[in-house]
């Protein structure tokens, strides 16, 4: 069973605190004037960062009175007023999970800072619209925006206090932005620098904040005593700033590693303590975080029905909001906490629900600016859990047959010769079945492996730098396609030819960028076949079309033909032939090393045959394969051609 990944949520655990550097404990507490601090502010219209963010706290978490401000700000002309409570009030959606309207405030207040010139305000709301996009999982775009953030704030010769914050908050961001790719390395480098500003600016909020993230550092590489020490030093400084919303984010990390070490009582003991102020401060994002860490401590203590019903209202409250990482998360643990009630079926189920919800991450085009190469691990991860699963379903219904067979074996002798013979014809079938099931998890690696999928990003990325971004979003789109298709084809010993040959001419397509989509394809169909009646095993055509492109048309110069060919041959058998005017397999051996494919080679033969022959088993015929090597008159190599003969169900 895969471990959990609160880096797919402690990511966001700076998030919350951040709306303080706005706010409280960085300026020195001034006594207010008398008249109404908004009314003042438009009275005196000040235009210096920090004497506005000392009025604008007095009603920084009502609404009602920042928009009745930002209206009277419009009418008296008072601009800089008007940008930072737009800011505030981004703020202030962002922490009730009303992302979309923090988003519309916050890019309100970046375009009359722009209109301003003030790279103060510029700074404050590139970094706070960076981190909403950040709650929402839009990493390219968090990434851009604290990316800007940190490139003005740093271009400025002589920075004020308040950019040298601004410079702090961009490292926090970025290194979490690491900490979510599983570079800790670079994550820690980028705490590391965020502390040191926060110490020359003397900030404890920013030392507890960043003291917390470095311990997720340390965490996500099982270094868990460096992170309790730097936890407990985020805890030291939040209760030095009484900050509530600090102690319960530190108690919850602390719990998570204690569960880690295999000590639920003091986790639950930590967590159960938070609750009252997890509630009091009414944050969906961090309630369904304590849920499910609640749900995650009573299943280590076995704790079987507290632990399912904290974690289905973890569950539900994360749809509600749409926490993607959290929702996973809730249905990995409860597949582990069905797992372990030996209710095998559910725990399929609940990890197949789990996978689905991080395959959505493979369609949206911002993750697959930073993360599709890590996607991939943890679906290929998953699978292979989803795997070991399905064996162990298997291995309970058969020790449930054996004992319903044992009572019978009591009565009658004979009983029991027909019980031995069927178990030893079940295991028969189960190693076979294992052994296809081993065959198809190396033939779903191999169409995953990360060479394939980084070069092909690479390609697009290329076009993007050339400024072909129509071709880029087009390719992208069929990207997304082929990876979603191959992720289904994991699932699924066989695919419609019509599911089949759509996937090969995506992967075509993906693999053309490569050659400067200099091979012209050619897909000639039957017009009496109906593709989506007719069954064949799961990405059998890949291999031979591999090779087709890189062992015959890669070296070949000149015009690059691949034709894929498919006719029924009669009532028992569908025909599919795939040709190319490659250089022949004779030539492609006789290359020198250094002018090879450097490639991963194809799956093999062997492997494809074993395949073939694992579908013909149940039919009336079997298939049939010839590989033939075409020669013109003169005897030279003109190309390669496979034939494949399926038997029709």
């Amino acid at each position: 069973m895969f471990r959990s990944k609160p880096i797919r949520f402690y990511f966001c655990l700076y998030i919350i605190l951040i709306q303080f550097f706005s706010g409280i404990n960085l300026w020195a507490q001034q006594k207010v004037p008398a008249a109404e601090p908004a009314a003042y502010l438009i009275q005196n219209k000040f235009t210096q960062y920090d004497s506005v963010q000392k009025y604008l706290r007095a009603f920084s978490r009502d609404s009602l009175a920042l928009q009745a401000f930002i209206k009277n700000a419009q009418e008296a002309d008072y601009r800089y007023g008007e940008a930072s409570a737009e800011n505030t009030l981004g703020i202030l959606y962002r922490d009730i999970s009303k992302y979309r309207e923090a988003l519309f405030h916050h890019d309100n207040a970046l375009e009359i800072a722009r209109q301003l010139d003030d790279i103060e305000l510029e700074v404050s709301a590139l970094n706070m619209t960076g981190v909403v996009y950040r709650r929402i999982d839009a990493v390219r775009s968090a990434l851009d925006k604290h990316n800007a953030a940190l490139e003005l704030a740093e271009s400025q010769l002589n920075p004020s206090n308040n950019l040298l914050k601004g410079i702090a908050i961009s490292l926090n961001s970025i290194g979490n932005i690491y900490l979510l790719l599983r570079d800790y390395g670079m994550a820690e480098s980028y705490f590391k620098r965020a502390i040191i500003r926060e110490q020359e600016l003397g900030s404890d909020l920013g030392l507890a904040i960043n003291f917390a993230n470095l311990g997720i550092a340390y965490e996500e590489r099982e270094q868990y005593e460096e992170a309790l020490v730097n936890y407990r030093r985020s805890l030291d400084y939040n209760n030095k700033i009484n900050s509530d919303l600090g102690r319960v984010i530190c108690n919850n990390s602390i719990a998570q590693v204690y569960l880690k070490q295999n000590k639920p009582r003091e986790a639950l003991e930590l967590i159960e303590k938070s609750m009252d102020k997890v509630n009091q401060i009414g944050d969906q994002f961090y309630i369904a975080l304590a849920n499910i860490n609640l749900g995650w401590a009573h299943s280590k203590l076995q704790n079987y029905m507290e632990a399912e019903n904290y974690l289905q209202e973890g569950m539900q409250l994360s749809k509600e909001k749409n926490f993607k990482q959290f929702l996973s998360m809730a249905y990995m643990h409860l597949s582990q906490l069905n797992e372990a009630q030996s209710s095998y079926k559910k725990a399929l189920e609940y990890q197949r629900l789990s996978q689905d919800v991080q395959a959505e991450y493979l369609n949206e085009a911002n993750h697959k600016y930073v993360s599709d190469l890590n996607l991939k691990y943890d679906s290929e991860q998953k699978r292979n859990t989803i795997s070991l699963l399905e064996q162990k379903n298997k291995l309970a219904e058969v020790k449930l047959n054996q004992a319903k067979k044992n009572n019978i074996f009591i009565i009658v002798l004979f009983s029991l010769i027909l019980l031995l013979l069927f178990f030893g014809y079940r295991q028969y079938r189960l190693k076979n079945q294992r052994e296809q099931l081993k065959a198809e998890q190396k033939l779903m690696r191999s169409q995953m492996n990360p060479h394939f999928i980084f070069n092909a990003l690479l390609s697009i990325r290329i076009y993007l730098q050339n400024h072909n971004v129509e071709e880029a979003i087009n390719y992208l789109g069929q990207f997304a396609q082929l990876i979603r298709s191959i992720l289904s084809s994991s699932l699924a010993k066989e695919n419609t030819l019509q599911e089949e040959l759509e996937t090969m001419q995506l992967y075509i397509n993906i693999e053309n960028i490569r050659f400067c989509n200099e091979i012209e394809t050619q897909l000639d169909i039957d017009d009496s076949l109906n593709l989506d009646q007719v069954k064949i095993p799961a990405l059998i055509l890949q291999p031979f079309v591999e090779n087709a492109l890189w062992h015959g048309l890669q070296a070949k110069e000149g015009l690059k033909k691949l034709k894929i060919e498919v006719h029924k041959t009669n009532e028992k058998f569908v025909n599919i032939t795939i040709t190319d005017n490659g250089i022949g397999r004779a030539r492609t051996m006789n290359l020198p090393k250094d002018k090879r494919n450097t490639q991963k080679k194809s799956i093999g033969i062997d492997l494809t045959l074993e395949r073939l022959q694992a579908f013909s088993k149940n039919l009336d015929h079997n298939y049939r394969l010839e590989i033939i090597d075409l020669y013109d008159a003169n005897q030279q190599a003109t190309g390669t051609q496979v034939r494949l003969d399926l038997p029709l169900s």
